[in-house]
């Protein structure tokens, strides 16, 4: 609540009546408000604010040690007494590596990008530099997460309520165009990490982490009341695989976002969990049976009343479904188009009102501010999301026909933006092939 208050532009020590959780549960006793009526009293009336805004920049952290090496586990501990750490060993934002970090951005390093919510800490070039620093990223991977963070600001993200929300949402950011490749960011086996040799999303993904936490307040249970956390220290970065597209099936970027093809691009979605679809049939079926029994498992996955998706129901997402090359590749054998295959799935993964009302759902809907979500559960079965073209399918993953991957996902919408990057672009990837050697396929195990 702090965060919040913060976020708004209010002192972050505004006054506030606290209660147990109890209170707020199903049944409780609200008796004690008129006990403690007083105290709101005061606080609108009487409170005054000690906060004083601090000027100029943060005091760099000094840290000595009798080598490297002491110095290092130092700054570690300092960074994690201070807040600032992930759990997770960091690399310290020197100022040299910030400097080093910077050449990858096509901006300022003072270009304000926005406030970070829920506590609107304000976010710029240079920010975004200090946490990909501390999460060991390099110069090139900075344009994707400058868009990534770009996305995240839009007001249409509902960041400010995912950020503080008890549930677990994550950002999922899915990257179009060369600029994958370029940078090593992985797109087929292991590509939601992690892989020694393809680190950017990594990399990226705890470097965005870092800003949920340093910048927006996302401290567990203090800024972020999700009650399990999201497992991920990460996030989930990966590119589509574009190059296992089959004929006419368009790049994500194109088909979501109206993107030309080849055009750099992230793609952002909120997701709150993943789970393994074994789509494969396990006898000699045809390839027509395959596909089809497959598509079945997978809308049976997708048939959950999603509650938490709400919020996306008419522009958002409910998830975001996986399926390698080498399964897209059959598919479009027979016949399925992208269009097709979410027109499948969303018809079959639509839940008898019967199952939402023995559940209690129906109440969320009717408490949910948008007359379009409220007036979706006339309909029966319910539909997961308002249109087929909400679910988001993408091809990705390892050449392998066994599995799909179903993130199921919350938020609003589903928002885009276009990768931008320096001149000197060419001369980073140059040094990256010095550093990490050979980053074409041929040069991988």
């Amino acid at each position: 609540m702090k965060n919040a208050v913060s976020g708004l532009g209010l002192a972050p020590d505004a006054a506030m009546v606290t209660f147990p959780i109890d209170m707020f549960l199903p049944g409780s006793d609200i008796s004690t408000l008129e006990l403690r009526k007083r105290e709101f009293y005061n606080g609108l009336t009487k409170w005054q604010s000690e906060f004083e805004q601090g000027t100029g920049e943060a005091k760099m952290l000094r840290v000595e040690g009798a080598s490297y090496e002491d110095a290092l586990f130092k700054a570690n501990n300092l960074l994690l007494t201070s807040l600032y750490g992930d759990g997770l060993p960091v690399w310290p934002a020197t100022r040299e590596r910030v400097e080093w970090i910077l050449q990858g951005s096509a901006l300022p390093r003072t270009h304000v990008l926005g406030k970070f919510p829920p506590r609107g800490g304000v976010t710029t070039i240079e920010t975004c530099a200090i946490a990909l620093a501390m999460a060991g990223g390099r110069p090139e991977y900075l344009p994707v997460l400058v868009a990534a963070v770009e996305a995240s600001l839009d007001p249409h993200s509902n960041f400010d309520q995912l950020q503080a929300t008890s549930g677990a949402p994550f950002p999922v950011v899915i990257v179009n165009g060369p600029i994958a490749k370029q940078i090593r960011l992985n797109s087929g086996f292991g590509c939601l990490g992690p892989d020694p040799q393809q680190p950017a999303g990594a990399s990226i993904g705890r470097a965005l982490r870092m800003l949920q936490q340093n910048v927006g307040g996302a401290v567990p249970g203090v800024g972020t009341m999700a009650i399990w956390g999201a497992m991920r220290y990460t996030n989930v970065v990966f590119a589509e695989d574009e190059d296992g597209l089959p004929e006419g099936w368009a790049p994500h970027g194109t088909e979501r976002h109206g993107f030309d093809r080849g055009t750099n691009s992230v793609s952002l979605v909120f997701g709150t969990g993943v789970t393994n679809v074994r789509r494969r049939s396990a006898r000699k079926e045809t390839p027509e049976e395959d596909i089809l029994q497959g598509l079945w498992r997978m809308a049976d996955y997708m048939r959950t009343p999603n509650l938490g998706a709400l919020m996306g129901y008419e522009q958002g997402t409910p998830g975001i479904m996986i399926v390698p090359r080498v399964v897209a590749q059959m598919m479009a054998e027979q016949g399925w188009t992208k269009p097709k295959l979410r027109e499948f799935l969303w018809e079959n993964s639509k839940i008898p009102l019967e199952h939402l009302k023995r559940g209690g759902a129906l109440s969320w809907f009717e408490i949910d501010s948008n007359p379009i979500t409220r007036e979706s559960v006339k309909q029966d079965p319910w539909p997961i999301c308002l249109k087929p073209d909400n679910i988001v399918f993408v091809v990705a993953g390892g050449s392998h026909p066994t599995h799909a991957y179903w993130l199921q996902g919350t938020g609003p919408r589903v928002l885009g933006r276009v990768i931008r990057t320096p001149e000197t672009f060419d001369r980073l990837l140059a040094q990256a092939d010095r550093d990490l050697g050979c980053g074409s396929e041929e040069c991988r195990i």
